[in-house]
């Protein structure tokens, strides 16, 4: 029998764009012996009656009736390899679609059934995949081009800027130590676990983007490439 991870605390879903909704939960997990509690979040695109879910985050069931009223759970995308521990239940709950990329392990048994590639088959329109080609493991971001250019990311980029109500005391006193707050921030963590190299960054800052949904930390708006664009010069020097 299919073991789910929890439905832990979370907040409302939030149309944050036309079609496009947020929502932030949480997520506990342990690394290197220390429990962690932080906040982690799904991003959801309506198109027509079919969403797709981007970094599940699982819902209690007043969360799940407000997702059902979106319209039907079509398909489940999986951009980063540190994720993924939800989407089963999606998958096995409503028949969905798991998108992901090329040499993506998935929990439970599950299976890509549409493997993502750049200029591929994307699972709404408007929609287009930049992948970390330097990186070790799988990772990649979302591209929408509506508003100005809107990005969707894993653990590449986050927006932790303040310790929100999802994380425990302790973890948020950690990652206020060890620096991971902050706007627009690229973990060095992450960083080290993928062998991250500048030029996929480099490549990133050819995209048109105004706004950043990453699966940690607050959306961020209208200046998210300009923000980005600092961190890159901090972090490679370009």
């Amino acid at each position: 029998m299919t073991q789910y991870s929890p439905a832990w605390p979370h907040g409302d879903l939030k149309e944050v764009f036309p079609n496009i909704f947020f929502v932030m939960g949480t997520n506990l997990t342990t690394h290197e012996g220390t429990k962690l509690q932080h906040s982690c979040n799904m991003v959801v695109v309506k198109n027509a009656n079919e969403l797709t879910l981007i970094n599940t985050v699982r819902l209690n069931d007043e969360g799940l009736a407000a997702l059902e009223k979106l319209g039907h759970i079509a398909n489940v995308v999986r951009i980063g390899v540190f994720h993924g521990r939800h989407d089963a239940f999606y998958l096995d709950r409503y028949s969905a679609k798991l998108w992901a990329l090329k040499g993506v392990k998935h929990e439970n048994n599950k299976f890509t059934n549409n493997e993502l590639i750049t200029n591929g088959k994307m699972p709404f329109p408007d929609c287009s995949l930049f992948v970390f080609k330097t990186s070790i493991h799988p990772e990649a971001i979302l591209h929408i081009n509506r508003e100005g250019g809107i990005l969707i990311t894993c653990d590449s980029i986050k927006n932790w800027i303040t310790v929100d109500k999802f994380f425990s005391e302790e973890t948020g006193k950690l990652y206020e130590k060890l620096g991971f707050l902050g706007m627009a921030t690229i973990s060095k963590i992450w960083q080290q676990a993928c062998n991250i190299q500048a030029q996929d960054f480099a490549g990133l800052k050819l995209l048109t983007f105004k706004h950043l949904l990453s699966a940690h930390g607050e959306p961020l708006f209208n200046n998210a490439y300009e923000k980005l664009a600092v961190t890159i010069q901090q972090e490679f020097g370009i």
